[in-house]
This record gives C-alpha cells, sequence and structure tokens, in this order.
C-alpha cells in the first residue's frame, strides 16, 4: 500500500499541486485532504495515515494547535509541517510538540517526496536552510536534533522568568512548600505566591503540579 499521506491545506490549489507531485511516486498515497484545523484532526483520527502533511497557517484551528492536540494521543501518524512560516519559534515550537519534519513551500518536488520517506522511516527532516539556520549545521540525526530544540527551549525559558523566579521554581520542583520557599530565600509568603503566580503565566501553566512537570520535562533545573 505504500506511504498513506493525509494532506492538511487551506488552498485548493495547493492540494491539488501536491497531488501532483506524489501521483508519480509508487510508494507514496494522498489517503485523504483537510480545509482545516478541525477537519485535520478530525481525518487524522478516522484515517490514522503514516503522515500528516501539515500547513500551520489553518482556519477554525491553527496546525501548531494540530499539533499539539495530536501529540497527547498514541496515533502511528507523523507529521509533517509544509508551510510558509520560515520563523525560527514556529520550526522548534512545532518540533518541541512533535513534528517530525518542517518544510517550506518552496521546496524542491523531489525533497517534499525525500522529507516524507524519512519522516516515515523515522527520521527528522528539515530545510537544510532552516536548519543550517538554527542549529548551524544540517545532516543531523534526529535525536541530536532534538536535544538542540531542548536545549534552545530551555534558554528561552530561563530568559523568560527572573532570576529570583528560577530560585522560587527551583524550590517547588526540591519539594519545597510554600512556608519552606519563604524561609529559604528570606521573603514572605505573599512574595512567593506573586512570584508563583508570574511563574504559572509565564510557563502557561495551571498550578503548582504542571510547573513541576514542566521543570522536568525540560530538565531546567538538575536534581542531585
Amino acid at each position: 500500500m505504500g506511504i498513506r499521506v493525509l494532506v492538511a491545506e487551506d488552498y485548493a490549489l495547493l492540494r491539488q499541486g501536491i497531488r501532483q507531485v506524489l501521483r508519480f511516486e509508487p510508494d507514496v498515497q494522498i489517503v485523504g485532504e483537510a480545509a482545516d484545523g478541525q477537519k485535520a484532526i478530525a481525518q487524522t483520527w478516522l484515517l490514522q495515515p503514516d503522515i500528516l502533511l501539515l500547513e500551520l497557517s489553518l482556519p477554525e484551528i491553527s496546525g501548531m494547535e494540530v499539533v499539539r492536540q495530536l501529540q497527547t494521543v498514541k496515533l502511528p501518524t507523523r507529521i509533517l509541517v509544509l508551510t510558509m512560516r520560515d520563523g525560527d519559534k514556529y520550526v522548534l515550537e512545532a518540533l518541541r510538540y512533535g513534528a517530525r519534519g518542517y518544510l517550506l513551500k518552496d521546496v524542491e518536488p523531489d525533497m517534499l517526496v525525500q522529507a516524507i520517506r524519512t519522516v516515515f522511516a523515522g527520521g527528522v527532516f528539515l530545510c537544510p536552510q532552516l536548519e543550517k539556520r538554527i542549529f548551524g549545521s544540517v545532516g543531523q540525526t534526529g535525536e541530536d536534533l532534538y536535544q538542540k530544540v531542548m536545549e534552545i527551549w530551555r534558554r528561552r525559558i530561563r530568559n523568560r522568568l527572573t532570576v529570583r523566579e528560577m530560585d522560587v521554581l527551583s524550590c517547588l520542583v526540591h519539594g519545597l512548600s510554600n512556608r519552606e520557599i519563604a524561609k529559604v530565600l528570606f521573603m514572605s509568603e505573599k512574595t512567593v505566591k506573586t512570584h508563583l503566580t508570574s511563574i504559572f503565566y509565564k510557563l502557561q501553566v495551571q498550578g503548582r503540579t504542571q510547573a513541576l512537570i514542566y521543570a522536568l520535562k525540560y530538565k531546567l533545573f538538575r536534581l542531585e
């Protein structure tokens, strides 16, 4: 049957163009199309394709939100982004949330096919210009790329929080209560709560447990 691909793209002309490119590949089969984010999620659930070829600028639900939602469930589908958005933050966020590849729409047809096959085989594929610009080199393995994404994201998180907020978060990760944090950092419990509120907002989490999970997931602190 070959590689089963679902195309999520809001412009019909572009969907047709992708069909024309892939119709000559004997090992690739387009099994469905979606013109918005809601349909992309529904079709992925229904068809469970090998590859979801995904535009980020989708109506209804954005492509990035599609990546976020699909990463929370266990499906065999791997996500390959095909978009005009070339900003570093989009690439890093898509990879962080589980996309296995990122292409720009000016990519040559041969590279699109190569990316589909690489991602299907379990690899990671980025446009060479994006990979070189963001990571400084080309041709890295999936694990190397993932570790570099995580390190860049850790730096961005640390830069987002103040020094004092990092101190409070570190205490939280090490299991201290608000009262204990206040004692260790020589501040009032009210000030601790203020810092925690700011931390939760900046990390986009709800409460201590989610903040703890977030900090552990991205290895913000070295636990002794």
